[in-house]
């Protein structure tokens, strides 16, 4: 049986990439009989100040902490048979972390499920961008024994670099993303919510949409509502309910969706998004209409799992056949059900998870 070291910069149940690329994983591998342990960095207290304007001084002490603690794992290294890094292991250009953890016996496993080659740095530390290393991501990959990518468009990048960079989709839990009753008041009886979910730090590509739903709105009026999860409030031409995401209420809250959003913009960081959002509108049989980037192309059939409108003419018209059209809803839905219950989740790649740890392991000198 393993022992596996998950090493990860956000505490459990804070971070998309980590619960869907580690955290939902652990309970099947301790059914297994391997051994698990989680290590992270940003408690709930920094949490509170480290993406925010300022607070300088905090944030060296955080970095001075985070440097030790890193230092000293290390010596840990001889204890596990796999040392797993989602993204990075702490911020900034460091790597040592990393390198010690590929001169280990253990196998050092390196997974991402965004471009972060391309240098994505929060509004609130922007004056910090010096502390990064552009090419931080390129030697991660080369000096791991298994790269594991969210997509193929990172798997292209990371087979530049590595030969044992592995396609692993992120996947949900369909056994807790599936169709509810929601509990929640849908205020006017019949009307169709039109949802969004993410965070303060992908609401921008809320505004991709606008002018559409302001123009749904102008069109059907109080027939349709709009719902956001996980943003602050923002002034925008038409109501909007805003509410706080907690793991908690988050299926409930995805629930009153009738039809879901993912907009993205046309990027190279687009290019690199693993479709989670979406993903969880499907799992739970709801209709999503996403912007045609990415790997949304290979898991969207146009008209028949979801939808994939380019222009604001084709977001209307997508969005206008789901609103009209309840029977369409259910059908789009049902298709959009299937297909992530058969390809894009937990239990159709669990397996497959342990199968490339193990088999990553016996090909590492040593074992």
């Amino acid at each position: 049986m393993l022992k596996i070291l998950f090493t990860g910069v956000h505490r459990p149940n804070r971070s998309p990439s980590q619960r869907y690329r580690i955290e939902q994983f652990l309970p099947f591998l301790q059914s297994k009989g391997f051994s698990v342990n989680y290590t992270y960095l940003i408690t709930a207290s920094v949490d509170k100040y480290i993406y925010k304007q300022g607070h300088y001084f905090s944030k060296s002490l955080f970095f001075l902490k985070a440097i030790i603690v890193r230092y000293f794992e290390t010596f840990s290294f001889a204890k596990y048979d796999v040392v797993f890094v989602q993204r990075e292991a702490i911020f900034a250009g460091f790597t040592f972390y990393e390198r010690k953890a590929s001169l280990s016996k253990a196998i050092f496993v390196f997974d991402f499920d965004d471009a972060i080659w391309q240098q994505h740095i929060s509004e609130g530390n922007r004056s910090l961008a010096f502390l990064k290393d552009p090419l931080k991501t390129q030697k991660l990959i080369e000096m791991a024994d298994l790269v594991l990518c969210g997509n193929d468009y990172l798997r292209q990048y990371a087979s530049k670099f590595n030969s044992n960079a592995q396609y692993f989709p992120t996947v949900v839990d369909t056994e807790r993303y599936k169709p509810h009753f929601s509990t929640f008041d849908k205020g006017n009886v019949g009307a169709i919510c039109i949802g969004w979910s993410g965070s303060f730090s992908t609401f921008e590509h809320y505004s991709i949409v606008i002018n559409v739903l302001e123009a749904l709105y102008l069109k059907y009026g109080h027939e349709i509502y709009f719902k956001v999860i996980g943003a602050e409030t923002v002034s925008l031409p038409f109501p909007v309910n805003f509410v706080k995401w907690t793991e908690e209420t988050e299926v409930a809250e995805l629930a009153e969706f009738d039809i879901g959003l993912m907009p993205l913009p046309y990027n190279e960081w687009s290019k690199g998004k693993c479709a989670l959002k979406g993903l969880l509108y499907m799992s739970m049989a709801i209709p999503a209409v996403m912007s045609p980037i990415g790997v949304n192309s290979q898991i969207i059939v146009d008209g028949e799992n979801g939808y994939l409108p380019a222009t604001e003419q084709e977001w209307i018209k997508s969005l206008t056949l789901l609103i009209e059209d309840a029977g369409l809803r259910k059908k789009i839905g049902a298709n959009a059900r299937k297909f992530v219950v058969e390809k894009y989740s937990v239990a159709s790649k669990q397996e497959l998870f342990v199968e490339l740890l193990l088999s990553t392991k016996k090909q590492k000198r040593g074992f």
